[in-house]
């Protein structure tokens, strides 16, 4: 008798309240960034860091905000090609879109 793992069956959302899904990847990276960000202000308190927390409230920004774009901009590279060769301006309407857990976005 041969043992076989199962796929998990998980449900991609967390939490529903009415209308308002809250999904596992979402939640995730709030919790990689959170702690990102704390870990970086405990390490530029320290002495001779070199690294103000003002500093590191920025690098937090600019991550998150290259998550979000660099996921739509590879997602629309790989995936929707050739939508961005027929309306290069797709790729400005993010309320159209959905992120996904490898930063992908979709329509």
């Amino acid at each position: 008798m041969a043992i076989m793992l199962t796929y998990p069956d998980i449900d991609p959302v967390l939490l529903s309240i009415g209308p308002l899904k809250i999904h596992w990847y979402g939640a995730m990276y709030l919790v990689g960034f959170v702690a990102g960000w704390w870990l970086g202000r405990v390490r530029a308190a320290r002495q001779g860091s070199g690294w103000r927390p003002q500093q590191i409230d920025d690098l937090l920004f600019y991550i998150a905000m290259g998550v979000v774009l660099g996921g739509r901009l590879g997602y629309t590279l790989f995936y929707k090609f050739d939508l961005l060769l027929e309306d290069p301006l797709s790729l400005l309407r993010i309320w159209r879109v959905a992120c996904h857990s490898t930063a992908g976005c979709w329509e």
